[in-house]
């Protein structure tokens, strides 16, 4: 075995990498080939993902590749497979009520994602006959759809040469190539050099690449500890040469996430609660909610002042204690419950009535359901 580097040794290489433009580590088609007879023998068993020999259904790679989108794998499996239970068509998806397919991906997060998931399923259904499109070019013109989904779909669906890049293809390549430039910065380098890997002709078996390379990341070339001994790339690699590989990918030190408040209204009156129906555009277009204070910056205004002035229904008033936090991709957010009790169910704009023990099933967001738990927990819901 071959001793790694010393720390000071390390230091000296990493000036020497600065200036170094690192070619290929070894022929492009023996990478493929060691890849993909690895991917014969490991591939993982998903619910979206066609069987050896089998096609692709287009259907099943795009919504799995928009539901995919920020979002692990463990956490996608359900609402796939309930998904196409529902709408096992892409024409069935675009005759749907929009609410039930909001309402479906609720708890998913990202809920533009679905909003543009029913667009995408009537432009489909609508424009091109119910089937997608092949090219990446039309793939990316549908709603929701941008550089990486339609390389994806194209590749795996079609078996269109494509360079698909993902989180996990990021990370391989960074360490196959020992790449000193730090993400976000590092990405069109990342996506040239996987383009000089990936196949360039139907025959190569690009969508066998594509998954290959996501499953290689996100099995063996792991964040941490990852299984470099299991590795097809293991002597190729320059980041495992180094003894360094979780030092790749750099990240550019993240900012602070701001913090954000508000107060919200449980209104009850009788057995039903009212929820909001949000706006179609902006966080959380078109989900159900609960009313609430525009959500403020903490330092700008303390929660406890004017809260009155957003009131949805006049009523009696009790303020619960403690609050509910939320984390978003860029803020917290923290609430306060405030419960309002009403005599008579009186109808309101962008509002709805649902009986309490119906609550479970209003598809709130996780945020909302947070706040609807703690008040419930307090004792407002009784």
């Amino acid at each position: 075995m071959t001793d790694r580097p010393t720390k000071q040794g390390r230091g000296r290489a990493a000036k020497a990498r600065d200036t170094v433009d690192w070619t290929l580590p070894v022929d492009p088609d023996a990478l493929r080939t060691t890849l993909l007879d690895w991917y014969d023998r490991h591939r993982r068993t998903l619910p979206w993902r066609a069987s050896p020999g089998e096609h692709s259904d287009p259907y099943a790679v795009w919504l799995s590749e928009i539901m995919l989108q920020q979002t692990t794998v463990a956490a996608v499996k359900g609402y796939f497979e309930r998904f196409l239970k529902r709408w096992p068509t892409v024409g069935d998806l675009a005759a749907a009520d929009r609410d039930d397919v909001l309402n479906a991906w609720a708890g998913l997060g990202y809920y533009a994602r679905a909003r543009n998931l029913h667009r995408c399923a009537a432009v489909v259904a609508d424009d091109h006959d119910g089937h997608f499109p092949s090219a990446v070019p039309d793939l990316k013109a549908l709603p929701g759809v941008g550089d990486y989904t339609s390389a994806a779909i194209a590749a795996i669906a079609f078996d269109t040469p494509a360079t698909v890049v993902d989180g996990n293809v990021e990370r391989v390549i960074t360490r196959l190539f020992a790449l000193e430039t730090p993400l976000p910065d590092a990405k069109p380098d990342i996506r040239i050099r996987t383009g000089r890997i990936a196949p360039d002709t139907a025959a190569r078996r690009p969508g066998d690449f594509a998954q290959a390379m996501m499953d290689l990341g996100a099995t063996v070339c792991t964040p941490r500890a990852p299984k470099c001994l299991l590795c097809p790339w293991r002597d190729a690699c320059r980041a495992h040469a180094m003894g360094e590989e979780e030092r790749f990918p750099l990240k550019k030190p993240k900012k602070p996430k701001p913090s954000r408040q508000c107060t919200a209204f449980w209104v009850t009156s009788g057995d039903h609660v009212l929820l909001e129906r949000r706006p179609a555009k902006g966080l959380l277009g078109g989900m159900p909610g609960l009313f609430s204070t525009p959500w403020i910056d903490t330092d700008t205004q303390d929660m406890a002042d004017d809260w009155q002035s957003h009131l949805p229904l006049s009523g009696n008033t009790r303020t619960l204690p403690g609050t509910t936090r939320h984390t978003f991709t860029h803020f917290h957010l923290e609430t306060r419950v405030i419960v309002v009790s009403v005599k008579v169910v009186t109808d309101i704009e962008n509002g709805f009535w649902i009986p309490l023990h119906h609550v479970e099933e209003a598809g709130l967001p996780t945020v909302f359901k947070k706040m609807a738990v703690h008040a419930v927990s307090k004792g407002s819901g009784t």
